[in-house]
């Protein structure tokens, strides 16, 4: 994934531009990373920390540990490269924009597809079940079976629609420089867990 959203030398540049603007952690800037690329780039440990090691040997970076954390900063020489190259990073900036519109539009094509696959899937199955359906003796369970796949797949619907609505909203909300507190990832944990034992409580009540 590298590749095709930092060119060959560019993530070393943009790396000394994240920690000119405040000094990082190494799980903090994957996550600048993936905010900045609005989730389409995550990097991996193995890509970024041997980066930034790099960097340390070059003086372009310090590190100090603070307990069972190690922060990263850039160096005077760092800010200095940086100066130098600002026609490159902007060339970057406006490299990633591509890269990452690029990447978007691809999954959105892939979920495109996949749902136009899993629409056929459903029309099948059902189209089976009819079939099925005329080949043998109608029970009076029957239309309340077919109304409750029916709902089944409304259900998974409105269930992939709700994940997709909020997980593009936290993501676009941090991607804009806005603060995620613990506190909100808290609620909406519990609020989900509290649907959900509400929807499996109602269940078991039908079954009974």
């Amino acid at each position: 994934m590298s590749p095709a959203v930092f060119s060959h030398g560019d993530l070393r540049l943009y790396l000394l531009s994240l920690l000119a603007e405040s000094p990082q952690h190494g799980y903090g800037i994957i996550q600048a990373l993936t905010d900045r690329t609005g989730g389409t780039y995550t990097p991996s440990a193995g890509t970024i920390y041997p980066r930034l090691a790099k960097l340390e040997e070059e003086g372009l970076v310090s590190k100090t540990v603070d307990g069972r954390t190690t922060i990263y900063a850039i160096t005077d020489a760092g800010r200095a490269e940086l100066s130098s190259r600002e026609g490159d990073l902007a060339g970057i900036e406006a490299g990633l924009t591509d890269s990452v519109r690029l990447i978007a539009n691809e999954v959105r094509q892939s979920v495109k597809e996949a749902m136009k696959s899993l629409r056929a899937d459903f029309a099948t199955a059902e189209k089976d079940d009819r079939a099925a359906s005329k080949s043998r003796p109608r029970t009076p369970g029957d239309d309340e079976r077919i109304v409750s796949r029916e709902e089944l797949h409304r259900a998974d619907a409105v269930i992939n629609a709700f994940r997709a609505r909020i997980r593009t909203d936290l993501r676009t909300h941090v991607a804009r420089g806005g603060m995620l507190p613990a506190s909100v990832v808290s609620d909406l944990e519990d609020g989900l867990d509290a649907a959900a034992r509400g929807i499996t409580t109602a269940l078991a009540a039908l079954s009974r």
